[in-house]
């Protein structure tokens, strides 16, 4: 009942993605599970131990820091939503530190190597799911939008006219992106493929399968790792790597960090830093190959 409330709470009233929501549902689940098991014990009445306890079998489990971290994280919204409902009366988790996270350069794909996937006629042909997954490659590298995001884009946030995208971000926010021709003309030939395919319904989402049925992130994932194995020896090749690749190609060609936030939708400036990092690590293997004392 407790995590039910708190759910519903994050979807009408932090308007938290579906994705989020599931995770802090199983992530709670899985406490919840715990402290049954191991304390016979419920979530009113745990002390801070309790959870200390659950974050040792979370690194006995192996688990990686951001698992455990996110873990944690959800853990303290939960509490914090129960202190201001006044179930609890004191937050367990106000003792909990989280165990660092290594810091990790964002992974992307050199615009020039996805130039060379985009532009070659040998990987693309003219069939409806060729061209639509040519175009989802464009759209992420072009666009820097989410997975979610994509999957949510309708033929009607199109704007040929002005050159625009609308993209619904996290917790329901707009932001409008810039597009180029070649990207518009892409998205017109699609359509228009798409059209020809006569599914049988009437979706309004942009991307479908080959059956006219709306896009899923698996199918995203798997199209998207297919086409950047050509290109890339990354380990990740996933629908973020692309959104990585987008922000580095313009920091790199000069745009302003600012303005780079404001197109990926970022919250604040500190989430658009970290790719600085890698503009950084650019031009120490530039000046390790060109300059004469390095």
């Amino acid at each position: 009942m407790l995590l039910n409330s708190f759910l519903t709470y994050l979807s009408h009233e932090k308007r938290f993605s579906p994705h989020t929501i599931t995770s802090y549902q199983t992530d709670l689940t899985q406490f919840e599970e715990y402290i049954n098991a191991t304390f016979e014990s419920d979530f009113l009445v745990i002390k801070h131990p309790h959870i200390r306890s659950y974050m040792v079998d979370l690194m006995e489990q192996k688990l990686s820091e951001s698992t455990i971290n996110r873990k944690i994280s959800a853990l303290r919204s939960f509490y914090k939503f129960l202190l201001r409902a006044h179930k609890i009366s004191q937050n367990p988790m106000l003792l909990i530190k989280a165990p660092k996270i290594p810091k990790r350069l964002p992974t992307f794909v050199e615009s020039h190597k996805l130039d060379i996937l985009l532009d070659s006629p040998d990987h693309f042909n003219d069939s409806f799911s060729s061209v639509r997954d040519n175009l989802i490659i464009e759209l992420l590298f072009g666009t820097g939008m989410r997975l979610t995001e994509l999957l949510q884009l309708k033929e009607a946030d199109i704007d040929g006219y002005s050159g625009t995208i609308k993209v619904l971000g996290k917790r329901n926010k707009e932001r409008i992106i810039p597009i180029n021709k070649q990207l518009i003309n892409q998205l017109n030939n699609y359509i228009e493929k798409k059209k020809l395919q006569s599914f049988d319904n009437n979706l309004l989402q942009l991307i479908v399968t080959n059956t006219g049925s709306a896009a899923y992130p698996k199918l995203i994932y798997r199209i998207v790792r297919s086409y950047l194995s050509i290109v890339s020896s990354n380990d990740k090749k996933s629908p973020h790597v692309l959104r990585h690749s987008y922000a580095t190609s313009l920091l790199n060609a000069g745009a302003d960090l600012n303005a780079i936030k404001e197109l990926l939708g970022h919250a604040s400036l500190a989430a658009t830093q970290v790719y600085t990092h890698n503009s950084i690590e650019r031009l120490k293997t530039v000046y390790k190959q060109a300059h004469p004392k390095a």
